[in-house]
């Protein structure tokens, strides 16, 4: 399997689809640097993976009237996790859940520091999204970046804002890349589409992906964080509720194609 995959959308589609978190896979090298039993690890993976994400990203795109370009992490967060800054800006280095986690989510040891990580997974992964966004700057003079989450109904030991909101779904944005139309937008087509219409800003969890290449700077891109809180998506960490997962799919393809009209 390769570490990423980029699924193609309709040439004139300036939106992207960003799945980050939704995989368990660990190459077995990776795997044997890691501290954690079979079982402790499967505990982990369960707490930490964005289950079912990649499910609704992709039936979103199927849905969409114009195709949006759909670019998926094939690895798991464990491995490396693409959406940290690779340096000293990342918040999340004090808790050990950096760009290479060296800690757990209930804050136990899970590697020691392996900085050829970012090497081998978390260079080439930026690398081609950033190179995906450009082309489709270059093509289309814009681009939405939809950026594809979930999180738990009760906060995990490691969650620096774990006392905020918890709604049904979050928006994640950015001060310069998170324009106020995109987020009004969202609530329009994403709060029918939700059991009691419950949309939040940036808590949870708050900012959105943009690549540094651009972070900051060309506001030509733009960036939303869909945050599922994920008792929509699931019946537990490895039971989908296609359901749920089909009615939010329906609301994202509506602002995907919504986005598109007025890029």
């Amino acid at each position: 399997m390769n570490a990423f995959e980029v699924v193609p959308g309709d040439p004139s589609s300036s939106v992207l689809l960003h799945v980050p978190h939704s995989s368990r896979s660990i190459p077995d090298d990776v795997r044997a640097v890691i501290v954690l039993d079979d079982d402790a690890l499967a505990a982990e993976l369960d707490a930490m993976t964005d289950a079912f994400t990649d499910r609704l990203a992709e039936r979103a795109a199927a849905l969409s009237g114009c195709r949006p370009w759909l670019f998926a992490n094939r690895r798991s967060r464990l491995v490396v996790d693409p959406e940290r800054f690779p340096d000293d800006r990342e918040e999340m280095n004090a808790v050990g859940m950096g760009a290479v986690y060296t800690r757990t989510s209930g804050g136990a040891v899970l590697r020691d520091p392996a900085p050829d990580l970012i090497d081998r997974f978390f260079e080439p992964y930026a690398a081609a999204l950033t190179e995906l966004v450009q082309e489709r700057l270059d093509s289309t003079g814009a681009a939405t970046i939809l950026d594809v989450h979930s999180f738990p109904v009760t906060p995990l030991p490691y969650e620096l804002r774990a006392d905020g909101p918890r709604p049904e779904l979050c928006l994640g944005t950015d001060v310069t890349h998170t324009p106020s139309a995109l987020i009004d937008a969202a609530r329009q087509h994403l709060a029918p589409v939700t059991p009691t219409g419950d949309v939040g800003l940036d808590s949870p969890f708050g900012g959105t992906y943009v690549p540094l290449r651009h972070y900051g700077t060309d506001t030509r891109v733009r960036s939303l964080m869909l945050e599922v809180r994920r008792d929509l998506l699931s019946h537990s960490p490895r039971v989908a509720d296609d359901a749920g997962i089909d009615r939010l799919a329906t609301g994202v393809a509506a602002l995907v194609d919504h986005l598109q009209e007025i890029a």
